[in-house]
């Protein structure tokens, strides 16, 4: 048997029966540590596979930075210490002064510093940050409960959009498609949301591959079955304008396009708050499974196996 037989998920599921530890199984593990929780998380970067070297190195190192700041965010953490750790081709000094200043700003904008990290030579560049967050009040994915609703923040299926437009490798775009690829090369965690799932969520996590394989992730951790209504699906301006230019249907790049980096959540629905970019896309309720429109629908997104 190989990796590809078992794929991503099978294998951590793998490796966790090894380790015996409860621990593992949202996006940061929460450590207790005096009157507060330590968020941990990891996550890695690379080229070919992640981004691509002809990316501008500030977004690259922006872009690391914010994804895992989402895994602290969406597990209702603030970020506070970073190290990274990262592997490099005999690059041009230049490239990696670039990419540190991308994550400078992202460090500046979270509120959070590197304090450390390592360096190796590697064919390939990659860039591999773990970091610590802090909680009162760390939400995973295991707490959702039958008659909890089910949210997103933001607009979702913007990232696969802008993925596709720099894989057209047009001569000039159009601005709400630039809009569109700067959503993928430069996402933005919703620290913004911090607070609010600390005080009402019951089971959070980011968006990162994909809406219905993270519904999934949640539904396996809390035992629940999740019901999403596709017609309340938000889309931006943006996303529909490609979809009609390019003939794509949005459901399917809300539904099942990764890295959108935006949150998924459930509480009762009173908790709803109509200052914040949130909206009510499903309910929780008793069973197994996602189901989109009253259908079941299998997991499928990106896997790296």
């Amino acid at each position: 048997m190989r990796i590809s037989d078992l794929g991503e998920f099978g294998l951590i599921e793998r490796l966790k029966e090894i380790l015996k530890s409860e621990k593992i199984g949202d996006d940061c593990a929460h450590v207790k540590f005096g009157d507060e929780y330590l968020l941990l998380t990891t996550d890695l970067m690379l080229e070919d596979v992640h981004f691509l070297l002809g990316y501008p190195p500030e977004a690259v190192g922006w872009k690391a930075i914010s994804v895992n700041v989402s895994d602290v965010v969406g597990n209702a953490g603030e970020p506070r210490w970073a190290l990274i750790s990262l592997m490099l081709p005999d690059l041009e000094v230049d490239y990696v002064e670039r990419l540190y200043g991308g994550v400078q700003k992202a460090c500046e904008f979270y509120g959070c510093e590197v304090v450390g990290g390592n360096v190796s030579r590697s064919d390939r560049l990659g860039i591999d940050v773990f970091l610590v967050g802090t909680s009162k009040r760390p939400v995973g994915r295991g707490g959702a409960k039958p008659g909890d609703s089910v949210f997103v923040s933001g607009t979702l299926g913007d990232s696969k959009a802008g993925l596709e437009l720099l894989k057209m490798e047009k001569d000039s775009y159009e601005d709400f498609e630039l809009a569109l690829i700067e959503r993928h090369i430069r996402p933005t965690a919703r620290i913004d949301y911090v607070k609010h799932l600390q005080k009402y969520a019951n089971a959070s996590m980011d968006i990162s591959d994909g809406l219905v394989a993270d519904a999934w992730h949640l539904s396996r951790r809390s035992g629940v079955r999740i019901d999403i209504d596709s017609s309340k699906l938000p889309f931006s301006k943006e996303l529909l304008r490609f979809c009609e230019k390019y003939r794509k249907d949005p459901k399917d790049y809300a539904l099942f396009g990764g890295e959108d980096y935006q949150l998924l959540f459930t509480h009762p629905r009173e908790r709803w708050n109509p200052f914040m970019d949130m909206t009510e896309i499903g309910s929780v309720s008793a069973g197994e499974g996602v189901y989109v429109d009253g259908k079941k629908i299998e997991p499928r997104g990106y896997r790296h196996f």
